[in-house]
């Protein structure tokens, strides 16, 4: 984390040049020709150097460039001789990535801010592991596609503002993919088998949360949920088959601030038989796994801030 900090603040202190378009109208080159960037902005290639210099001199008409110290320099190919149809396909890959990029971060602050975390801590939800697993692989190859066209060269990647950014982006979109497999592959197993251990309820129906996890209403377990410290029996409702209600809300856990979210009120719970009272939680320290897991949580939705700062500093700082 310190070493990407740095990075950030190299590439924050790095100011790019200013220029504008009538430069690349009164020599006819495109912004390649000038800058190190294709897309112009950043640092200045040694003929982009010339040329600002050349503006710089004293007495020199406004808008005529010094004979001797205009650009000669070709542009390279890879940025000057794409065709019409690269250019179109081009344009349909960086659609796709940012339409996966919306959707991906948009599941990810979901679930982390209105959700929160504890809603997959019973196991994790299929519909938002497709989600990510799905959005992960379009963006690593959209992403490879886009960066063959923008960086013509090593120095670009390694000595441009635009370059560092976009390695910082990678390094960040590397570890959500890496603790995504860790989570999908080592711990979901564990959050999911905490769920079928079986449940031993107390007299008189009082569970702790954790003894709640066992009531999910599969394998003829009962499905149980609480609500604002009530424990209600959905087991014989028709909407909760497999004690999953709507395809989104599980029994065995509170559910307390989820349906606060639901289209109905407090009413449709009060329906249902209540069958005893959530009691708090004895001092237990969470397993590691669990640990790990909220930290990995919480981790990406920082990873998140950190590409969409990126994002920011490539159009405006």
């Amino acid at each position: 984390m310190k070493i990407v900090l740095a990075l950030l603040l190299l590439a924050l202190f790095s100011w790019p040049c200013h220029a504008t378009e009538q430069y690349a109208a009164q020599t006819g080159k495109s912004c390649s020709a000038c800058h190190l960037d294709p897309a112009g902005g950043g640092e200045l290639t040694a003929e982009g150097k010339a040329f600002s210099a050349s503006k710089a001199t004293p007495g020199q008409a406004p808008g005529v460039s010094a004979p001797a110290k205009a650009p000669s320099v070709s542009v390279p190919a890879k940025a000057s001789g794409i065709t019409a149809a690269a250019k179109v396909f081009r344009f349909v890959i960086g659609y796709i990535h940012m339409l996966t990029a919306i959707l991906w971060f948009g599941t990810i602050l979901y679930v982390h801010l209105v959700l929160k975390p504890a809603y997959a801590a019973g196991g994790l939800p299929r519909g938002e592991v497709r989600v990510g697993v799905l959005s992960m692989a379009v963006m690593g190859i959209t992403g490879i596609v886009l960066t063959y066209f923008r960086v013509t060269s090593w120095d670009m990647l390694l000595h441009t503002r635009f370059g560092v950014l976009l390695m910082i982006k990678i390094g960040l979109y590397l570890v959500m993919v890496c603790t995504a497999a860790y989570v999908v592959l080592f711990i979901g197993p564990k959050l999911k088998a905490k769920r079928r251990e079986p449940a031993t309820l107390p007299q008189g129906g009082d569970l702790t949360i954790d003894e709640l996890a066992s009531c999910d209403g599969k394998e003829g377990r009962p499905a149980w949920f609480a609500y604002q410290g009530k424990l209600y029996d959905a087991t014989a409702s028709r909407l909760w088959k497999q004690g999953v209600h709507m395809g989104r809300h599980n029994a065995g856990e509170d559910l307390t601030e989820a349906l606060k979210l639901a289209p109905h009120g407090s009413e449709k719970v009060a329906m249902m038989p209540a069958v005893g009272a959530l009691v708090a939680q004895t001092d237990r320290k969470a397993p590691l796994h669990e640990r790990v897991f909220f930290f990995m949580a919480y981790m990406n939705l920082s990873i998140v801030f950190l590409v969409v700062l990126i994002l920011a500093l490539w159009r405006w700082a």
